[in-house]
C-alpha cells in the first residue's frame, strides 16, 4: 500500500497520556495493521481550542482522540458538543477506567471508538483508528445513499406533477396544455439560469446572513413567466431541472442544501406567479365591466 497520512486531532490535556498516544502512535506506524500509513497528531487540552482548531481547520484531520475529561469539559457532553461542530470526522473517545454505560453511551451518542488508556498497546490502538475510520466510511456512504434516493423520489415527484396535463386552474384553461420547454426552449433556458443563479444567491442569503433581495428577483421571475403566459407546470419543470443541475458531483450537505433551500424557493415562485394572474383576471374583469357599461345609453329608462 502506498504510504499516506492519518491526520490526527488529539484532545487531551493529562501529560501522562499525551505522551503515552504519540508513543504508540510512532510505533504503531510500523505494525502490519497500520499498512503504510503515517499518524501525525495535533494536540490541544481543552475543549474550547479544540472547537477552535476544528473551526478553523474543518478538513484538516482524519480522526478525533478525545479524553471525556476536559479541563472546560466534563463526561459524555463532551463528546456531544464535538459533535455537534462535525457530524461526519470519525470520533474515539478514551478514558482511564472501564465503564460499560459509558461505553454504550458514547456509541449512541455518535463516538466511533472507545479506547481505555490502562490496557492499550499500538496494535489495539491502530486496530480502534482502522476501526473507526471505516465505520465513518460507511455511514456516510450509507447516508448519501438515502439521500440520492430521496432526491430521485423527490424528482419523480416533481416530474410527475409536470405532466400532468389535464386542463385544470386558471393556467391550463387560459393556455392550455404545451410546455414552456417545448413552445420557447431558449426562454426556458434563460429563465432555469435565472432560477439557478438565485437558488445560490439564497443559499449565500442564509449562510452568511446578507440580503440579495432574492425574494424581490423572485417575484420579477414571476412577472416575466406570467407575461409569457407560463403554467405553474413550467415553474416546476424550471425547478426541477435545475436541482438537477446542482447536485451533480457536489457533496452531501451541499445536495442536502439545494433541495431544502429550493424547496422554500419553489412555492415563493408559485405563490408570484399565482399572484399576477391574480392581477391578470382583476384587470380582465376591470376591461369587460368597462366595456359592457360603455353598451348602455346614459339616459336609459
Amino acid at each position: 500500500m502506498e504510504q499516506s497520512s492519518c491526520s490526527i486531532l488529539l484532545v487531551e490535556d493529562k501529560l501522562d497520556n499525551i505522551e503515552l498516544l504519540q508513543k504508540l502512535l510512532a510505533q504503531a506506524q510500523h505494525s502490519s495493521l497500520a499498512q503504510g500509513l503515517t499518524f501525525p497528531v495535533t494536540c490541544v487540552s481543552s475543549l474550547d481550542q479544540a472547537i477552535t482548531v476544528l473551526t478553523k481547520l474543518e478538513n484538516g484531520f482524519d480522526l478525533i482522540l478525545l479524553n471525556l475529561d476536559l479541563p472546560d469539559s466534563q463526561g459524555i457532553n463532551t463528546l456531544v458538543k464535538i459533535r455537534e461542530q462535525l457530524a461526519n470526522i470519525p470520533i474515539i473517545v478514551e478514558t482511564n477506567q472501564e465503564n460499560e454505560t459509558l461505553i454504550v453511551e458514547s456509541f449512541q451518542l455518535g463516538a466511533d471508538g472507545y479506547l481505555q488508556i490502562s490496557t492499550l498497546d499500538s496494535n489495539l490502538l491502530i486496530y480502534e483508528l482502522r476501526l473507526a475510520i471505516e465505520r465513518q466510511y460507511y455511514r456516510t456512504k450509507l447516508a448519501q445513499q438515502q439521500q440520492q434516493q430521496q432526491q430521485i423520489r423527490e424528482f419523480a415527484e416533481l416530474e410527475s406533477w409536470g405532466n400532468f396535463r389535464h386542463k385544470t386552474g386558471i393556467t391550463a384553461r387560459m393556455f392550455g396544455s404545451e410546455s414552456l420547454k417545448e413552445s420557447l426552449p431558449d426562454i426556458f433556458l434563460e429563465f432555469s439560469r435565472t432560477y439557478g443563479n438565485l437558488l445560490d444567491l439564497a443559499l449565500e442569503q442564509r449562510a452568511f446572513k446578507v440580503d440579495h433581495h432574492v425574494s424581490e428577483q423572485l417575484r420579477a421571475l414571476a412577472d416575466k413567466l406570467g407575461f409569457v403566459k407560463a403554467s405553474p407546470r413550467d415553474a416546476i419543470e424550471i425547478h426541477t431541472k435545475i436541482l438537477k443541475d446542482k447536485n451533480k458531483d457536489v457533496p452531501l450537505a451541499k445536495a442536502q442544501a439545494y433541495v431544502s433551500e429550493g424547496r422554500l424557493m419553489i412555492l415563493e415562485l408559485m405563490g408570484y406567479l399565482a399572484s399576477f394572474y391574480r392581477k391578470y383576471y382583476i384587470g380582465l374583469s376591470n376591461i369587460n365591466l368597462s366595456s359592457q357599461q360603455r353598451t348602455f345609453p346614459k339616459n336609459y329608462e
